[in-house]
Order: structure tokens, then C-alpha cells, then sequence
């Protein structure tokens, strides 16, 4: 989402830093840049002036002027009041005084709400908490389905009473809980096409019946200002305690995201990243500056790892790699793993710096879904021991897998130099152009 805005912010910051001191004028004409950039992204106009108004004020302060490397400095100053303008530090939920903890989710219609009830359910499950959906979108009852659904798909029980009123499904659901054991309680209200009275009414009356711990409004990122407004809109008719953003992996311009925690004064507490149904984030503004500013997001990406490689799986890699016994069998295994963990590009975005690194590289699912198909086609055999496969057998594996031998023999010479690199690790040798470190006598 963020990708055209990142792209300009760092052509901004890569001018600055050859820069050996910094004047007014400098400062000034890259402050220019930053809010052309902050604009064209969508970014709320009163948000981009006072996120400006502050990194002006610093960059002019002793903090730059006295730095022997200024434009490093100007940059750390707009990440971090980047980072505030996106709320400082994370918001957790809110802790219930007696079980369970009570989350209503509200917002428009095709905003994502129905889907985020599942994900958080999900993940709170996956933490060890026992969630219960409860269907309280009557309006709707393609919602109810869709909530049924996604329950089964993640095994949390959902609460359904097509005859009741939302107020007496909410308080039926609650007294239900209880028996369940159910530590967690996920509301699904109803949603209109914009606000208005009767949503409002009807968001008050099952409010007053959940006498929820958490108020969770649910806005699409990626309808921009809109997403904003929305958020103000109900800010002055409910009691809300944070904000869920999705379809934060679209391709719209992100000003939302920037915009709506200081324009609202809401936290935003989670941000739904992808499609399935556990690409489902805590919302860190600092992870999130570093995203947008090209910096990285190493600590999200080492927790996906955590949460998708299995244990026994890597220390038994980790030996075949320090013995160089790596074969295509292995190679197809963790790559199975690393699908797992969401889309490529979106895990070499959380690389530091590889967004000008690999700009002019195209990395994507479809290239590496065809080294799957390659190796695929091989026989056991051949996955063992690549040296056996001569050129009738590429041509075999190529026709098999919808590629061209020379992209078969490509593959096969990366996968020798792999296995060379490993050897020389495994023997102590090092990486060529690499010195060795010293060994203690």
C-alpha cells in the first residue's frame, strides 16, 4: 500500500545524505518534498501540516545543526515523529474485570468487519483464549452465513438466532458464553452503506446490552479520506476504544493509515494485512514508520518465521545445511514453509533496504511457483543427485513443468553454487571475498 510513498520519501532522503551540512533552504526544500509526497498518498492535509510543523522545528534544532552526519539525523527525526503521528507505541485490548472480555465490532458495510471477527477470534485462540463469535448482524443475513463459515474454518463456536432481535441475541450470547467457557466474547453488528440514525440506534441499544469491554471500529484503508471520515463519523455517536484497519495490503495510497490515529485521537489496534484468515496483525506504529520510510520490518518477519517453521524441521535443516547435504528435496521443503508465511514480495518489503535494492528486480509468486514445478518434475532420484540430469532428462522435467530447459539449467547451476557456498561454510573455509574470522590461540 505504502509503495509509491516509501518510493519518494527515500529519493527525498537519498539526496540528503551526501549532504555534509544542512541549511534553512535544505531543510525547507526537502520539507516541500515530504508533503507533496504525505498529499499525494492521501494523508489527511492537518495531519501532514503538524506532522511537518514538528520535524521542522527539530531539523532546525541543535540536534541536526550540530551533527556530523545532518541528513541521517533529519531522517531518524521524521521516523520518529512518523511514529507518533501513528500513536508511539502499540495499544493492546483492554483486560476484563470478571470473563469474558466483550468486543463489539462495529462499522460500514463492506468494510471488512464479519472477516476481522474471525481473524481476531482466530488469533486470540491461537494465544489460548476460548472465543465465541456471536452473529448480531441481522440486517444482513449473508453475514450471518459468512460468519458461520469462517467459524467452522477456524474451529471457534458461533452464536446464531435468526428470530431475535440484535439486543436479545447479544444477551442470550453472553449468558451462552458462560456455559462454553468461553473467555472471549466477538460481536458482529450490523453495518449500513453510511451512517445514520437507524445504525446509530440499533449500534447504542446492542451496546447497552453487551456493555462491551472494547469498541472496535472496523475501516477499509483503502478508501482513503473516506476511512477517516467514516472514523469521525462514528467517534461522535459511540464510545469507540481503538481501530482495526483493512485491507491494509491493497494497492490504494495508505493516507488513511497515517491519518486516522491522530485525526481520531483512536488507537489502532490491529491492521488486517491479506486475504487469509491469519494475515491478522498488531498494530506497531514504529514497525509501520519503518515500513513506509523503506527501513524494514525484521521483527514482523522473524515472527511469522516463528509462528510458520516448525522447530524439529529447522534444526534438522540447520545440520543438513552445516553438513552441505542440502539436496532439492530440502530446498522444496522450506520453500513449502516460506509460502506459508504470506506473498514474497511482502516478505522481501520487510528486508531493510531491499525496496531500493530490488527495484528494478521483479520478485514474485509466480517465478518461484516455477522452480516449484521444476523440481516437481524430477524424480526422487534426480532431486537426490541434480549431477545424473543430462539433456534429454531437462528437456523431460521442462515439458513436465511448462518451462524451458535453459530455465531448468538455470536452476540447476544456482542450486550447484548453493551447495558449493555451503561446503566451503560447513569446511570452515568461508564465503569467497570473505575474510575468515581469526581463530583464538
Amino acid at each position: 500500500m505504502f509503495e509509491s510513498l516509501s518510493d519518494r520519501l527515500n529519493g527525498v532522503f537519498s539526496r540528503l545524505r551526501g549532504k555534509g551540512r544542512l541549511n534553512e533552504g535544505d531543510v525547507d526544500a526537502t520539507l516541500r518534498e515530504v508533503r507533496l509526497a504525505l498529499l499525494e498518498a492521501d494523508v489527511n492535509v492537518s495531519v501532514a501540516r503538524n506532522l511537518l510543523g514538528r520535524i521542522k522545528e527539530r531539523a532546525l534544532g541543535a540536534e541536526i545543526t550540530k551533527s556530523l552526519t545532518p541528513g541521517q539525523q533529519v531522517i531518524k527525526v521524521v521516523h520518529e515523529e512518523l511514529i507518533a503521528t501513528l500513536g508511539g507505541t502499540e495499544a493492546r485490548l483492554a483486560s476484563a474485570s470478571a470473563p469474558p472480555l466483550t468486543i463489539l465490532m462495529v462499522g460500514l458495510q463492506g468494510s471488512g468487519k464479519t472477516t476481522s471477527a474471525a481473524k481476531l477470534a482466530d488469533r486470540l485462540k491461537r494465544q489460548g483464549k476460548h472465543p465465541l463469535l456471536v452473529a448480531a448482524d441481522l440486517q444482513r443475513p449473508a453475514a450471518i452465513d459468512q460468519l458461520e463459515t469462517l467459524g467452522d474454518q477456524i474451529g471457534v463456536p458461533v452464536f446464531v438466532d435468526r428470530t431475535s432481535k440484535a439486543p436479545k441475541v447479544v444477551r442470550t450470547a453472553l449468558k451462552e458464553s458462560r456455559k462454553l467457557g468461553a473467555d472471549v466474547v466477538i460481536i458482529d453488528t450490523a453495518g449500513r452503506l453510511q451512517i445514520d440514525k437507524a445504525l446509530m440506534a440499533e449500534l447504542a441499544d446492542v451496546g447497552k446490552a453487551a456493555d462491551p469491554d472494547e469498541v472496535l471500529l472496523v475501516v477499509d484503508a483503502m478508501t482513503g479520506q473516506d476511512a477517516v471520515n467514516v472514523a469521525k463519523g462514528f467517534l461522535e455517536h459511540t464510545a469507540l476504544t481503538g481501530i482495526v484497519l483493512s485491507k491494509l495490503d491493497g494497492d490504494a495510497r495508505g493516507g488513511a493509515a497515517i491519518s486516522v490515529r491522530e485525526v481520531t485521537g483512536c488507537p489502532i489496534k490491529f491492521a488486517g494485512v491479506g486475504e487469509k484468515i491469519e494475515d491478522f496483525e498488531i498494530f506497531y506504529p514504529e514497525r509501520m514508520a519503518s515500513r513506509i520510510l523503506g527501513m524494514g520490518d525484521v521483527l514482523t518477519l522473524i515472527e511469522k518465521a516463528e509462528t510458520t517453521w516448525d522447530t524439529e524441521d529447522a534444526e534438522r535443516m540447520a545440520d543438513k545445511l552445516r553438513s552441505a547435504s542440502f539436496t532439492l528435496d530440502d530446498f522444496l521443503d522450506q520453500f513449502q514453509q516460506l509460502k506459508k508465511m504470506g506473498p514474497l514480495d511482502q516478505l522481501v518489503a520487510m528486508l531493510p533496504g531491499a525496496g531500493s535494492m530490488l527495484k528494478n528486480v521483479q520478485v514474485s509468486d509466480r517465478d518461484m511457483g516455477r522452480v516449484e514445478a521444476i523440481i516437481r518434475s524430477m524424480t526422487p532420484t534426480e532431486r537426490r543427485n541434480p549431477k545424473i540430469i543430462d539433456g534429454s532428462r531437462k528437456r523431460r522435467i521442462a515439458k513436465g513443468s511448462g518451462t524451458s530447459p535453459q530455465e531448468v539449467n538455470g536452476l540447476l547451476k544456482q542450486f550447484a553454487e548453493t551447495q558449493k557456498m555451503m561446503k566451503m561454510v560447513a569446511q570452515g573455509r568461508g564465503l569467497p571475498g570473505l575474510p575468515m574470522p581469526r581463530r583464538k590461540r
